[in-house]
């Protein structure tokens, strides 16, 4: 992979893994500051997060300036050994902003203000916002850029506003004018023939704001193209000017895992360091997969080493039953984050908060206190990262399977009016993951049209969209040697979502060995169609072959004999999802015909196992001991004795072997 060019994480770790959380110290009195350094060293806490949320205490009024209270912490850390990750505070603007300034702002589709009183409450597109944002940035740069604690820069907070507001509006359609640059281009694309939408005067187009009936697709989706766009512009102008103060500190902000309204690859590309927060539901069954999932996707954004910014130590406070973590499991899934690349590994939040609308949410320190068991396992946890560190830290991981997953096409897919609303992207994505994870093969994401040279599989669970270049990058890929699988409603249309002639492209139907794809035939919920050798779920499709090397037919009702997989050379296509069994067997004897094998044969189905660098990470996500054949002898980091041949893990168990 390609290597970043600036500086990275490994200038903020230093050989280290960094551990620690965000830490809201101005909600307790100042005697509590030390008594957290206490807690801090004592659970091995090397970096903090500090400011995330503190405009109003920065800037109480227009233009005041209130640091002291922060020079006070960034000294306290610095004398204690522990790195400050100093965050700009925009994600939550004071009151009096929207109050002197209504055009701060944001407003839903239906013309609602959304007013303070809760955070993310910006208009992305607001000059007004923009302006204040820069200035608070450009002091807090200029006060501590030069802070002997500062290891790195956290620009705003989990990015998430949608804005259909007056200015958001104006902002829209100059962006519709440099993309298209006339009216003609932009109802072409379009296809406002439909409909009566035909425009006149660029004033006239506006954000997609409530209408009586369906919205225009492609309209929605350069409105979500824009979003993610504007949103970038922010985070740049302010990433930008603490550049300037400091260029050797690196800079990052936070993603939320698979959320619908970030270009998280063009995003990765504006970052220093790629950080995402992970919040798997304990109860989940899926929740490792889950979890590893959006791990592998970080790793791949970052192309390299990425930083945890949040977990949960316990229990979360938005979900409607709130369960916390059992005996263990948080430090199963930190050691899960470490395997697949992570070199942070950070929480919300230091201290339980005892006020506002999270107190119910976990925190390194919980309400319990010191004795609590929540402290007690983070320290447990902050040991463990410091026995490893000097082997992991740094180290890259090798996967021989790529996932392909681009946002434009999910965009594009969730319509209204689509073919089948149970077919959920997201949902899609996760089985076709869940099946390589539980067939023990560890995958990287990558965009369609990235390099696919360096993979022996590459897997395709569902791109609606794609553009030209994808397609000739797919087909060059097979070209070259390499396996594609890919799924149903995978090259329907283009990138302005023109159905392509024939429902699929051309090129693929070639490609997959399909004359004619005459319907598509989506399944109710529960509802499966037989096959051979399995059930397909969700979908199906009324398939005319042309000249496949191999097919497996439905069995039985209207598709009865029709394909439902075929195999054309080192190309397969899927026009079912099969049951979560049969999909792993498929895969993984496609991965086996290729070379591609797990890091351990046999392994047990609640075990994993990830090599990262030249060290074996070996995870037991059942409640119930398991033992685990690992040839050879190996040096266990986390207790210090060899292991040869096996190692038996506890339940929640972690093993960490080197040769």
């Amino acid at each position: 992979m390609q290597e970043r060019n600036g500086p990275g994480l490994s200038d903020a770790t230093r050989g280290r893994l960094l551990f620690g959380g965000d830490y809201n110290p101005e909600q307790w009195p100042e005697e509590t500051w030390h008594e957290d350094v206490r807690l801090m060293q004592d659970a091995g806490v090397n970096s903090v997060t500090l400011g995330v949320f503190s405009w109003s205490k920065l800037e109480p009024e227009p233009g005041a300036r209130e640091f002291g209270w922060l020079d006070t912490l960034m000294d306290l850390m610095h004398e204690n050994g522990i790195g400050v990750v100093l965050a700009t505070p925009t994600s939550s603007p004071p009151p009096w902003m929207g109050r002197l300034h209504p055009d701060t702002l944001p407003v839903t589709e239906d013309g609602r203000t959304e007013w303070w009183g809760g955070r993310q409450h910006f208009s992305h597109s607001s000059a007004t916002y923009r302006r204040y944002a820069a200035a608070i940035t450009e002091d807090l740069a200029a006060r501590y850029g030069g802070h002997p604690a500062l290891t790195m820069w956290h620009i705003n907070n989990e990015y998430c506003t949608f804005d259909h507001g007056d200015e958001a509006a104006a902002a829209f359609r100059r962006w519709l004018r440099e993309k298209y640059g006339t009216l003609d281009a932009l109802n072409e694309a379009w296809g406002t023939a439909f409909w009566s939408q035909g425009y006149d005067c660029w004033d006239g187009v506006l954000p997609p704001r409530l209408p009586h009936y369906m919205r225009n697709p492609t309209q929605v989706l350069d409105f979500r193209r824009f979003t993610s766009d504007m949103l970038l512009e922010c985070y740049t102008a302010e990433r930008d000017i603490v550049r300037r103060h400091t260029p050797h500190i690196p800079v990052t902000s936070n993603f939320m895992p698979l959320w619908f309204g970030q270009d998280a690859w063009r995003w990765a590309g504006e970052e220093d360091v790629v950080s995402v927060d992970l919040y798997p539901d304990p109860r989940d069954p899926l929740g490792a997969q889950n979890g590893a999932l959006v791990q592998d996707m970080t790793r791949s954004q970052a192309r390299g080493p990425w930083m945890l910014m949040e977990q949960a130590a316990g229990p979360v406070n938005w979900r409607g039953v709130n369960h916390p973590k059992p005996r263990g499991l948080n430090r199963l899934w930190s050691l899960q984050a470490v395997a697949r690349g992570a070199d942070a590994v950070c929480y919300f939040q230091w201290r339980q908060s005892r006020q506002g609308a999270e107190k119910f949410h976990s925190g390194m320190v919980s309400h319990a206190g010191e004795e609590g068991r929540t402290y007690q396992e983070v320290k447990q946890l902050g040991a463990d990262l410091a026995k490893i560190a000097p082997q992991v830290a740094g180290r890259h991981i090798t996967a021989n399977v790529a996932v392909l997953h681009d946002w434009n096409a999910w965009w594009a897919g969730a319509q209204d009016g689509r073919p089948s609303s149970q077919v959920e992207y997201p949902d899609v994505l996760r089985a076709w993951h869940r099946a390589l994870w539980q067939a023990h093969l560890t995958t990287d994401f990558a965009h369609p049209e990235h390099d696919l040279t360096p993979y022996s599989v590459v897997v395709v669970p569902q791109l609606y969209a794609l553009t030209d270049a994808a397609i000739d990058n797919l087909l060059g890929y097979v070209r070259q040697g390499g396996t594609l699988v890919c799924g149903f409603l995978t090259g329907v249309a283009d990138e302005d979502d023109r159905v392509r002639p024939g429902g699929m492209d051309a090129r693929l139907r070639e490609l997959f060995g399909i004359r004619t794809l005459h319907e598509w035939w989506p399944l109710d919920p529960g509802e499966t169609v037989a096959c051979e050798g399995f059930r397909g779920t969700l979908w199906s499709e009324e398939i005319e072959p042309a000249d496949p090397d191999d097919t497996t037919c439905y069995k039985g009702g209207e598709l009865d004999g029709m394909p439902a997989v075929l195999r054309k050379g080192r190309a397969w296509y899927l026009s079912t999802l099969p049951e979560p069994e049969a999909l792993r067997e498929l895969l993984a004897r496609i991965a086996g015909d290729a070379g591609v094998r797990p890091v351990l044969d046999g392994l047990p189905e609640q075990v994993e196992a990830v090599l990262r660098g030249e060290v074996l990470f070996v995870l037991n996500h059942g409640r119930e001991p398991v033992t685990v054949e690992v040839p050879g002898t190996h040096h266990d980091l986390l207790t210090g004795t060899a292991v040869t041949d096996r190692v038996t893990l506890g339940r929640y168990g972690a093993a960490v072997l080197r040769p």
